[in-house]
């Protein structure tokens, strides 16, 4: 009876080997970023899993990685980010892939032209002691402040656009047997991306010339697509806080009612915002760059959008 049980648990074992050699293989992506992989999700639904490296509630700018994160990278059959002037901690992994497995969206031929400035440095602290430990602290930590241009890509619908038809290429050459069920998710992603754009200029519209200031200079993209108006920001770099001068200048602002809202972040929710706006008719709001409270799904990243969309119509509307 032992003897049959062996043999058969052999027939199965050697059943199951043949099996997963006639399998197409895994190509699992993964993205630095939770709204990088919202677009990857959507290309890659129903053909192979998409996971993400930064944890709900970090901040892409500080984050280091861990053994089992580089673990991931090594393992993944594509690995998509934006690059390293605002994902540094992925420079010295991505560096080691080869190039069919590295997907640097800041460097795609067809996005280089649509790349806007960042900020100027006009917001850190004003006294000298305090200006050169906060640029020591920038060298160290937070190197894509340092670039010329501003490198939260994702909120652009236009450049997460050309971000998914390079991932549907990628893929396309991993795995080629899932030509017709790539091809179907790219057109069903512009689709209702296309619907969500109008559905999100209809209702940006009508606050379009409303002032505002935001906690970090990480919207610029999204705030030129619908025409927007922002008053400015707070920090460009998120992990210093902004000098008082910089505060004086808000303050002043928003006393003269130059700005009906500003913005807080669910990674960052500073006291100085409360400090600024206390006294003043303000209304304070939460703008969620990372889409932290969203699945990856096939329809996450125009659920990311809408999400955005409505924050920043809330408030601005005092809803």
């Amino acid at each position: 009876m032992l003897h049959i049980k062996k043999s058969h648990f052999f027939t199965l074992t050697a059943l199951a080997f043949a099996t997963s050699l006639s399998l197409p293989a895994q190509a699992d992506v993964v993205a630095s970023v939770k709204p990088l992989g919202f677009i990857a999700a959507a290309i890659a639904d129903g053909v192979t899993p998409v996971d993400v490296l930064l944890p709900d509630g970090a901040s892409e700018h500080d984050y280091a990685l861990r053994p089992s994160d580089i673990k991931r990278i090594k393992n993944a059959d594509l690995v998509v980010w934006v690059g390293p002037e605002m994902e540094a901690f992925m420079t010295k992994p991505a560096a080691e892939l080869p190039a069919g497995k590295n997907l640097e969206i800041a460097v795609m031929p067809e996005v280089k032209p649509l790349l806007v400035k960042g900020a100027e440095d006009d917001d850190h602290p004003d006294d000298a002691a305090s200006q050169e430990s906060a640029e020591a602290h920038d060298e160290e930590a937070h190197h894509h402040h340092h670039g010329e241009f501003n490198m939260h890509l994702w909120l652009s619908p236009q450049i997460s656009k050309l971000a998914a038809v390079a991932i549907h290429g990628k893929l396309l050459e991993l795995m080629p047997e899932s030509k017709a069920k790539l091809d179907a998710n790219l057109q069903r992603f512009e689709r209702e991306l296309a619907d969500t754009d109008k559905h999100i200029s209809a209702q940006l519209a009508p606050v379009s010339n409303k002032g505002y200031f935001v906690f970090h200079d990480a919207y610029t993209y999204f705030e030129k697509h619908y025409g927007l108006s922002p008053s400015g920001h707070f920090t460009v770099n998120p992990e210093i806080q902004p000098g008082a001068q910089r505060l004086h200048q808000i303050r002043t602002q928003l006393v003269e009612q130059k700005a009906v809202c500003v913005f807080a972040e669910p990674q960052f929710r500073p006291a100085v915002i409360d400090a600024v706006a206390r006294g003043t008719q303000v209304r304070k709001g939460t703008l969620d760059p990372l889409g932290t409270n969203i699945s990856l799904s096939q329809d996450s990243y125009v659920k990311f959008l809408s999400q955005l969309s409505g924050q920043y119509a809330s408030c601005l509307n005092g809803a």
